[in-house]
């Protein structure tokens, strides 16, 4: 496993490695769901590549940027062993030096959810993601459905501006109790992890009515939002209930929608999703 900091070797380097590639980009704070990337990237790709960035553009001036976890050594230990040729490692400066402007804007659908509640997120997003893929050209690149939108943008970004790299989605990974797995969750107390628990919970009873005939959104959702407040550390930031291709908003349920939430669990803002489908 090789470790690159610079672009321009990065570049270098992988001139030479074979094809297909596949990119893994995180922000570090390595879990099993990175993990869970990595090892769909593995089936399909003969070189893998992992970029470990905290990316600034991205956090709103109230956001936990300084906090965000930073453990470069446990998380190269934790890679260690895995399916991996190059993690590429760049610092701020690399990756954004001084009179650096240019700034992507996917438009419409990443000003909802996520977009609304954190304005400029999504261009954050997608400006650094561009960077990556420009700089790496891979084949393939790996996002978790968890961060459902993200992977819409991404996958806009990429067909309007003709990169010829092909979105993989790899499906959430969850905690035995069914929390989604996010390097946010050690901001977690005991007790708000506890209560976490009511996110994976909330969506599940969204899927029971869905299947039980329950076609109107607005009935699922003040059933969540009732399940969420009977848990004291946790508040609804929103609840979606929405066209998976588009993320605009039902009035009436038929084939297939999107379930996506944000919830506060004492501070910690944690999302999640359940795509819902008819049993045929």
């Amino acid at each position: 496993m090789k470790i690159i900091t610079t672009i321009k070797e990065c570049i270098s380097y992988l001139e030479t490695c074979s094809r297909p590639l596949g990119l893994v980009p995180t922000m570090g704070a390595i879990h099993n769901g990175h993990k869970e990337l990595i090892k769909a990237a593995s089936k399909n790709n003969s070189t893998i590549v992992t970029s470990i960035f905290v990316n600034p553009l991205q956090f709103g001036p109230n956001e936990d940027l300084n906090d965000y976890p930073r453990k470069i050594k446990a998380d190269l230990t934790k890679l260690q062993g895995l399916p991996i040729d190059l993690v590429f490692l760049p610092s701020t400066e690399e990756m954004y030096p001084d009179n650096f402007s240019t700034s992507i804007n996917v438009g419409p659908i990443s000003n909802l959810l996520e977009g609304k509640s954190r304005p400029g997120h999504f261009n954050g997003v997608a400006t650094v993601v561009c960077k990556l893929l420009l700089i790496t050209t891979p084949n393939n690149v790996y996002f978790g459905e968890k961060d459902a939108q993200q992977c819409l943008v991404i996958d806009k970004m990429v067909k309007d501006l003709n990169i010829k790299t092909k979105i993989s989605k790899v499906p959430t990974v969850r905690e035995k109790d069914g929390l989604a797995i996010s390097s946010r969750n050690i901001y977690l107390s005991k007790s708000e992890r506890c209560s976490a628990t009511i996110i994976y919970k909330s969506l599940v009873l969204a899927e029971n009515l869905y299947l039980q005939g329950v076609n109107k959104p607005k009935l699922i959702k003040n059933a969540m939002s009732k399940l969420i407040k009977s848990v004291p550390l946790a508040k609804v930031d929103y609840i979606s209930i929405a066209n998976p291709s588009n993320l605009k908003e039902l009035g009436v349920l038929e084939d297939n929608a999107l379930v996506s939430i944000a919830v506060f669990v004492g501070k910690t803002r944690l999302i999640d999703n359940i795509y819902l489908k008819r049993i045929p």
